[in-house]
């Protein structure tokens, strides 16, 4: 099995994104976070998502050079027009923004308009629970419709995933979840390999629940249902229009304003448990709860219950370890960049 450093496929990404035109800093940053993406399992939106953010820099539809417009700043609650700044840059940014605040003003809160592409939210929440703090990370992007309401048939919004980070007296709580069946980067690599979906996760044009990914790439195309399918779907729904009503309407900037480029609305908000019941309250509890889920009884020959991130954790550790797992296609995505772009592919650690 091929596997890679991690630091080396680190390089790999910001000599790609140097080279393409991104500053040492940020290109750094960016492929950092990627690369956290693939550490934690989420394949589709990690170094999967380096091709179109070359592409994204090469039609300047990324920004290259500038910093994100302050739009307002009331100390405890902050607004940007990042103006397509690379997007894993602006969050991280924004987060250690708000870790450097958080302390004096219990809640921080920053909304991000016109920011690029921001890659896995869960990627971004480590740092935060390693500091004792909760993280909450909401993104939407209003240049895309994938999605349709409950009951509908025309796509309307993304599956605006959320994530969030608690500290416990163990291993954090790290969760990321889209308001919707599946995601736009699950199907498209479905489609693409010739592969059927799980379940019904979509609908066709008419309205009919099915397994094939291809039917959201018809004319006139089908869509994906909300959280909860065609049962439940209500509750997704209104899910999903919490996270369009947290990011774009609180940014000022989305949907009503019919933009074209590929990019994310985004919401953070890092709270400070000492500014409520205090942190070793907060830890006792979460990690109370957390081991509460490991000791529920299951049935039997299943797998003990776990907390959302156990597993991500895990893979993560046995990954930095080991070497690093790459989905099979990603480096064979980036080849034809390497090539352009005259950067040489990272050496593959035997094992």
């Amino acid at each position: 099995m091929n596997r890679y450093q991690a630091a080396d496929l680190v390089a790999y990404g910001r000599h790609l994104l140097v080279a393409a035109g991104l500053g040492q800093e940020r290109a750094q940053v960016v492929a950092e976070v990627l690369l956290e993406g693939d550490l934690l399992g989420h394949t589709t939106h990690g170094l999967q998502l380096l091709s179109p953010y070359l592409a994204s820099l090469e039609a300047d539809a990324m920004a290259k050079d500038g910093e994100p417009e302050i739009v307002a700043d009331r100390g405890a609650a902050i607004t940007w027009d990042a103006k397509y700044l690379p997007g894993p840059w602006v969050v991280s940014e924004a987060r250690d923004l708000a870790l450097s605040r958080v302390e004096r003003h219990g809640v921080m809160t920053v909304v991000v308009r016109r920011c690029h592409h921001i890659a896995c939210l869960q990627a971004y929440l480590k740092k935060a629970t390693d500091l004792g703090y909760v993280m909450l990370l909401y993104s939407s992007d209003p240049s895309v419709a994938s999605v349709a309401p409950h009951g509908g048939t025309r796509a309307l919004y993304t599956p605006n995933p959320l994530a969030a980070g608690f500290p416990t007296d163990a291993d954090p709580i790290l969760l990321d979840i889209s308001m919707s069946t599946t995601t736009n980067g699950m199907t498209m690599r479905a489609k693409q390999e010739g592969a059927t979906l799980p379940g019904p996760w979509v609908k066709d044009a008419a309205g009919n629940p099915t397994n094939d990914p291809s039917v959201l790439f018809e004319d006139p195309p089908g869509t994906i249902y909300p959280l909860g399918g065609a049962d439940l779907g209500h509750k997704g729904f209104g899910l999903g229009i919490l996270v369009e009503a947290l990011t774009s309407a609180l940014g000022g900037y989305g949907r009503a304003d019919t933009p074209k480029n590929w990019g994310s609305s985004v919401m953070l908000q890092i709270i400070d448990p000492d500014a409520f019941g205090g942190r070793a309250a907060f830890t006792r509890e979460t990690g109370f709860f957390a081991q509460a889920v490991r000791d529920n009884p299951v049935p039997t020959d299943a797998s003990p219950a776990r907390m959302p991130g156990e597993r991500a954790l895990r893979r993560r550790e046995r990954q930095l370890a080991e070497g690093v797992e790459l989905y099979e296609g990603i480096l064979v995505g980036l080849k034809p960049w390497a090539e352009k772009l005259r950067v040489e592919a990272p050496p593959i650690r035997t094992v």
